[in-house]
């Protein structure tokens, strides 16, 4: 099969699909793998590199037209859409839900998205876990930056100091993307709370945060009365494939103290607060009835380099899998991929994304089987 790499070009996104390791698993299976000039330089990965793992160096519009089956990172953007066709299988984050035009584009060019946050194997989201870890990781450090006076913040330190409390940081969701943001804050000596709905994992994060931290059923009441004593309020909750829920209106921005800090990491789905909308790394935040949002996307770019090879970790297995059997076959044996198809053959496969947009096409049983033939 021929496999293509490309640069991402989505602002601030400086990974790259595959890493030469990855490349060189393909290529010594006997797949051609195609590489756009430049792709992996920003994360660290210079051409030469490919080139010695056997892969082909070419031209972008290249990489594009010949590919049978393309792996990004990020979904395409406005510029990349002529590119998309009815023969391309484009394996990478699509986050549709929040996204109508490239669902729009998607669906016109008949292109089959398999979208690495929906698939799902039983035991989790393996292509999403990597990266919503490192997101959390980021989301902590983000907390403690933009908590001091330089950036805007009240002057707090998170871990406080000797005779002089912590910052409370409350993470709203238990996920990776929660777990890890809680780790990395205990971490620094914060004190965390944090929020979930399933009683099941509240008992697992007990566990996995040694009890150092506060684990509470998240529901109206609960949320205010701790939105209130918060320094830093993190957002980290996903429904696969869906947009994410509203967990923060804007009316209770209101039961925020003065300098506290909303950093809205389920962004990339849509945010998790009203009040959000997506930033970047160059102008990070925004004020909102006085009170701070960091909505940065694609917060794993800042580390391309770690955030590659764990992403390139996590997805290798699949597109060998695609690569080896044709991306139909794979699908079909493998319920796990299959819950990745999102949009094939100009028809939605995926409900969350047809929830999302009820007058598209692709509602019904009989679409999502799509995904299995």
């Amino acid at each position: 099969m021929r496999i293509a790499v490309v640069k991402e070009i989505k602002p601030g996104e400086a990974r790259v699909g595959l890493t030469p390791a990855g490349a060189e698993d393909l290529a010594r299976a006997g797949h051609t793998v195609l590489v756009e000039r430049g792709a992996g330089e920003l994360a660290g990965f210079p051409d030469e590199q490919y080139l010695a793992a056997g892969a082909e160096l070419v031209a972008r519009e290249e990489a594009w037209e010949q590919a049978e089956l393309l792996v990004k990172v990020k979904e395409p953007i406005a510029e990349e859409y002529g590119f998309l066709r009815e023969d391309l299988t484009l394996f990478t984050y699509l986050h549709l839900a929040a996204d109508r035009p490239l669902t729009e584009a998607l669906l016109a060019a008949g292109t089959l998205g398999i979208a690495y946050e929906t698939v799902s194997d039983g035991t989790g989201l393996p292509l999403l876990a990597p990266m919503s870890e490192i997101a959390g990781s980021l989301a902590a450090h983000a907390a403690a930056a933009h908590l001091t006076r330089p950036t805007g913040g009240p002057g707090v330190l998170l871990g406080g100091a000797p005779g002089v409390a912590p910052a409370r940081v409350l993470v709203i969701g238990g996920g990776a993307v929660g777990t890890q943001a809680a780790k990395l804050a205990l971490g620094m000596q914060a004190e965390v709370t944090v929020l979930e709905m399933s009683p099941a994992r509240i008992r697992q994060l007990d566990g996995l945060l040694d009890g150092r931290a506060r684990v509470l059923m998240s529901d109206v009441a609960t949320v205010e009365a701790e939105l209130a004593q918060a320094d830093v309020v993190i957002g980290a909750v996903l429904v696969p494939g869906r947009a994410a829920p509203k967990v923060v209106s804007r009316a209770q921005l209101a039961l925020l103290k003065p300098g506290a800090l909303l950093i809205d990491v389920a962004i990339d789905q849509g945010g998790a607060f009203e009040t959000s909308h997506a930033t970047t790394y160059a102008d990070p935040t925004f004020v909102v009835d006085g009170i701070r949002h960091y909505c940065v996307a694609n917060m794993p770019g800042a580390v391309p380099q770690t955030a590659t090879k764990a992403l390139t970790n996590a997805t290798l297995p699949y597109i060998r899998r695609i690569a080896q059997q044709g991306a139909g076959a794979a699908l079909a044996a493998d319920p796990a991929l299959a819950q990745g198809a999102n949009t094939r053959a100009g028809r939605i496969v995926h409900q969350g994304v047809a929830d999302a947009f009820p007058d598209l096409h692709g509602q019904g049983a009989d679409e999502r089987e799509l995904a299995l033939q």
